[in-house]
């Protein structure tokens, strides 16, 4: 069912330069996972420290290996310091995006 906005799911919503996600990260986890959700956002746990930058690539990282894509294509976008972030992937589609992520 598609939200308001063009969200299919309050934590994903396209964009022109592809599709946002918003997440709630779990830095220093016992294990890399993605989901569920955790009211308007998606739970991350990534192993990595959030030092220096290592959670926001290790999620980076995470998010892309579930979607088959590079790298490259995801990015954080907002929240680099905080557990609250929002996560592009670059020319995205939002069905596809929330299909893999769910």
């Amino acid at each position: 069912m598609r939200a308001a906005r063009g969200r299919i799911m309050p934590a994903i919503e396209q964009r022109p330069e592809g599709v946002l996600v918003h997440v709630v990260v779990t830095p220093k986890a016992s294990r890399n996972r993605i989901g569920p959700r955790a009211g308007d956002r998606l739970k991350i746990a990534v192993r990595a420290p959030p030092e220096r930058g290592a959670a926001n690539t290790a999620v980076a990282e995470l998010v892309a290996e579930a979607l088959g894509c590079r790298r490259r294509e995801v990015k954080v976008v907002k929240g680099h310091t905080s557990r609250q972030k929002t996560v592009l992937i670059a020319g995205g589609a939002v069905s596809r995006v929330a299909k893999a992520l769910e």
